[in-house]
């Protein structure tokens, strides 16, 4: 059976000399982290034919990418985005891309995610969080969202570290690294994610663009969970929608599994959002892919075999316009 996963990292020399990262010591473990980010050739595919992992679709892990100018953002975009096609290229059985956008110029970033999709053979964009403190929903950022639509590709929404205010107001005051891990990794990241995409559905995005297709990780960042109470409050209040807001993850959202390995929120999913919404994920290398097999070891005692074939390539393959495994 074949098997897809769809947020799966890497970084660039270019991006790393960009945000300064060579500048700052690399402690050993995230040494070891940077070193499997930078691989997106033989190493990478070594640790993938281990967990019987047969394609990764690659993302920038774009942290400080914000923190750059709209000129160097985007210059540095078209360079990682032509990186990636290279890699791609090389492997074109185990590599997939989303193209890097540097929404501080959301024309060029459009303009971007045409080329990496008609040029490059990208499957879509990674946007991570906010930028410069507004959510996406920002009518600025609606020519990106166009362009995706009119090109028939899906919108990765990934998570980003939270806003300073943010983190002074919510995550300050506790010992050591937790009050940072908690803004992300903990509970932060997860907590704002889900509302950006409650955001995007609420603002009438996917009323205006309604064959756009949005992806959220993470087993849907807590929203499966919460949707019925949400959903009945918010479309109450919101009678400019065309649907109830759970409806939504019908007609417009995807989840997948990534960095989530255990059956309950799995469980949850199924149930409130169904099989046909769900993408198989890790969230390589910040998670292991050996434990992204495990989880789908675990599946036949709650998945029946076409199910699993959606969740582990099929759903993927028809989202993302990947010709079926034979």
């Amino acid at each position: 059976m074949s098997t897809i996963t769809l947020e799966e990292h890497f970084v660039t020399e270019s991006f790393l000399r960009a945000t300064g990262a060579h500048d700052r010591e690399t402690p050993p473990q995230l040494a070891e982290l940077q070193s499997k980010l930078l691989d997106i050739g033989a190493g990478r595919i070594a640790d993938m034919d281990k967990s019987g992992i047969d394609l990764q679709v690659l993302s920038l892990a774009a942290m400080g990418f914000d923190a750059l100018d709209a000129d160097t953002a985007s210059s540095l975009a078209r360079d990682i985005n032509n990186e990636l096609a290279a890699a791609v290229r090389s492997h074109p059985e185990r590599f997939g891309g989303f193209a890097t956008l540097a929404l501080k110029s959301p024309a060029t970033a459009a303009a971007e995610l045409e080329r990496s999709v008609t040029r490059l053979g990208f499957h879509g964009a990674l946007l991570n969080g906010t930028t410069g403190g507004h959510f996406l929903d920002d009518s600025r950022f609606l020519p990106v969202f166009e362009a995706a639509a009119h090109l028939g590709v899906p919108i990765y929404l990934h998570p980003a570290p939270p806003p300073q205010s943010v983190r002074d107001a919510y995550y300050s005051g506790l010992p050591s690294e937790l009050g940072f891990l908690l803004s992300i990794a903990g509970w932060g990241w997860h907590a704002e994610t889900g509302l950006h995409t409650l955001r995007l559905i609420v603002s009438g995005l996917f009323d205006r663009l309604p064959a756009l297709q949005l992806i959220i990780g993470h087993v849907g960042e807590g929203l499966p969970y919460a949707l019925a109470r949400s959903s009945g409050i918010l479309s109450h209040a919101a009678p400019h929608l065309r649907q109830p807001v759970a409806n939504y993850f019908q007609s417009n959202i995807h989840l997948t599994t990534s960095g989530y390995f255990t059956l309950p929120p799995l469980r949850c999913a199924l149930e409130v959002v169904g099989i046909d919404r769900l993408l198989f994920s890790v969230d390589y290398p910040y998670s292991p892919n050996s434990r992204g097999r495990a989880l789908l070891d675990s599946l036949p005692e709650i998945l029946g075999e076409e199910d699993l074939a959606k969740l582990t390539h099929r759903n993927a393959e028809h989202l993302l316009g990947l010709r079926p495994a034979v």
